[in-house]
């Protein structure tokens, strides 16, 4: 699995070729300081040029060749430093900056040309190639129609120069050679940065997991503690040994509660339909509602189990909590489970507190369906139908 700084190389371009490993294998200080290397290997072709240049007669005309050269060679190799690690970084070369450097390249192109001829012409490669990388799409391929109007009609009209029909072909293929280098570099920026926005998701749909296993197991088992506390002091001055009893089960479930929390935040947490149906007969008998039960769970298949636990939960702690019912009923199938009470209801136009949302998205993200509704006696009915 390549770690963060590999990844931001593959994402910015530095793997061509023979390349990447040695890219992928510098540290970071070293990268940014031999990165020019990268754009000065390429200098050898302009070897053509020199060659004629240092065959000239005079030595003023070599001189100022070669100074020719190697200005467009600095100016060329900077500038690709300049573009390749600013857009590493996130700062990439502003199009100003492309244009200056460009138009230097230019001029020094056009004072190697009235040396040497059409020789010369071989450094536009290198102005189609950076002015693909550096400039819009359409500004680049203006600045290339323009030079390849140039090297075939400057030849035709001055007499010392001989026209080479197979230049201009060559400085299109280069340039759309570079164009389509470019798009992938600019597509793997754009899948590092929906690599990263995919990776903050899964943050964030962890947290929120998180948050609804936390709510639904305290308030389940928090629920059940508040009404077996309130049960043992109405029955301390009753009947002590039925109160100690209560306070028992009390201390129980506080410890299951622990580590019910201990286990969702460690990811172990497991939520079964079987334990749930065990769960909601305590919570029931112990808030005085009747209750209608399944015997078992057999039933419901392996991929329904925890998903209708959750269901079964959290349907039980609002019935607890809010319905003031005498009578609860859930059915059971292999593909729906239903918890019915003969309460208050719902409230008009309710959308359910954070247990009810919490639940819907989990229902929802199983691909089932979550009905949340008044039944005719006027109680609370929530029903879920699984894919």
């Amino acid at each position: 699995m390549p770690d963060a700084e590999t990844t931001d190389r593959v994402a910015h371009g530095d793997t061509v070729g023979d390349m990447t490993t040695f890219t992928a294998d510098l540290p970071e200080g070293r990268v940014w300081r031999y990165g020019w290397m990268f754009g000065a290997i390429w200098l050898i072709y302009l070897i053509y040029p020199l060659n004629e240049i240092l065959s000239l007669e005079s030595l003023a005309a070599r001189v100022l060749g070669i100074a020719a050269i190697v200005g467009f060679g600095v100016v060329f190799t900077v500038t690709f430093w300049r573009f390749r690690n600013g857009h590493r970084r996130g700062n990439p070369l502003p199009v100003w900056q492309g244009w200056i450097a460009l138009g230097a390249m230019l001029a020094l192109t056009v004072a190697m040309s009235a040396l040497i001829g059409t020789t010369g012409f071989g450094a536009t490669i290198y102005i189609a190639v950076l002015g693909m990388m550096t400039l819009p799409v359409r500004q680049a391929w203006s600045l290339v129609a323009v030079m390849v109007v140039i090297i075939e009609v400057a030849p035709r009209v001055i007499a010392t120069w001989e026209p080479d029909n197979f230049f201009a072909f060559q400085l299109l293929i280069s340039a759309a050679a570079a164009w389509g280098i470019t798009q992938v570099f600019q597509r793997n920026h754009e899948l590092a940065v929906a690599r990263q926005q995919l990776a903050d998701l899964a943050i964030v749909a962890e947290r929120e997991r998180m948050s609804r296993d936390v709510h639904d197991i305290l308030g389940h088992s928090l629920t059940v503690i508040t009404v077996k506390s309130e049960l043992a002091g109405r029955l301390l001055e009753i009947d002590a040994a039925r109160a100690a009893v209560e306070i028992a089960e009390v201390e129980t479930l506080a410890r299951q509660a622990l580590a019910d929390v201990r286990s969702t935040v460690g990811g172990m947490r497991q939520i079964d339909i079987g334990t749930e149906l065990a769960s909601a007969r305590t919570a029931l008998v112990a808030a005085a509602i009747d209750v209608d039960l399944p015997g078992d769970a057999d039933a419901v298949p392996l991929r329904h189990r925890e998903l209708f636990g959750w269901v079964l939960r959290e349907a039980v702690t609002n019935v607890v909590r809010h319905s003031h019912a005498q009578h609860c009923r859930v059915a059971l199938t292999p593909s729906s489970i239903s918890i019915v009470d003969d309460g208050c209801g719902p409230a008009e136009d309710t959308c359910g507190g954070n247990g009810l949302r919490g639940l819907g998205e989990r229902v929802s993200a199983a691909g089932g369906s979550l009905t949340v509704a008044r039944v005719p006696t006027g109680g609370f009915k929530v029903e879920v139908s699984a894919p």
